[in-house]
């Protein structure tokens, strides 16, 4: 993911390098020519327009395909932590799910908390084991709508979430059935996706039909 950050703004910004370069070397030649004939003055015309073409073209990329920004590295202790007293399935489930999420999406840091209970933590761990839900988790948890910090730094609530590493840059307070949340710490500001937000919204709608069905434990 590092690698496409670096490599898409090079790529983005290279129409606009061309298209100055180009520009600048046909008034160069324009101002150097000492006898201008009608079929370079055609070719002069056409190239300049091609150059702002190019630059323009680049401008619009800018704009369209903005830079994504750049993920840190979360302080904390990578680990795994799972309920010992959950039904095979029920870890089998939580074990499946938080891979996925770690891997192919910009979490860094993974919470499951259940009917009271924190049943996973995993991907770097945050100091405090225990979750103690603050304004915004109650708030998910009463109104049953997700939350998404895409910030976390400019919020005050964010003392909250001192079960995820300190320096998280955003978070994802999704409701798992009436029961409980799964809360996402990212690596990066603004980085989850429309796309990201439903598909965990279908995972956790999953994990809560599995939680359910495995309950009590």
């Amino acid at each position: 993911m590092s690698t496409s950050r670096q490599d898409y703004p090079l790529l983005r910004q290279l129409p606009i390098g061309v298209g100055i370069l180009a520009g600048s070397l046909l008034m160069v030649n324009r101002f150097l020519t000492p006898e201008l004939t009608n079929s370079q003055a055609r070719s002069d015309v056409l190239g300049i327009i091609l150059s702002a073409v190019l630059v323009l073209t680049g401008l619009l990329w800018q704009q369209v395909q903005p830079q994504l920004p750049e993920a840190v590295q979360l302080k904390g202790t990578e680990g795994f932590e799972l309920e010992a007293n959950l039904p095979e399935a029920a870890k089998t489930e939580l074990a499946w799910v938080s891979h996925l999420l770690l891997t192919h999406t910009i979490t860094g840091s993974l919470v499951v908390y259940y009917r009271g209970q924190v049943l996973v933590r995993r991907g770097i761990l945050g100091e405090n084991p225990l979750v103690q839900p603050g304004a915004i988790l109650q708030r998910v948890l009463q109104l049953q709508q997700p939350v998404y910090l895409v910030k976390l730094a400019l919020y005050p609530g964010r003392f909250e979430f001192d079960y995820l590493p300190e320096n998280t840059q955003g978070v994802i307070c999704q409701p798992i059935g009436q029961q409980g949340a799964l809360i996402l710490g990212a690596k990066a500001p603004r980085s989850y996706t429309r796309q990201d937000e439903a598909w965990i919204a279908a995972i956790a709608d999953k994990l809560d039909d599995t939680l359910q069905r495995s309950y009590p434990w």
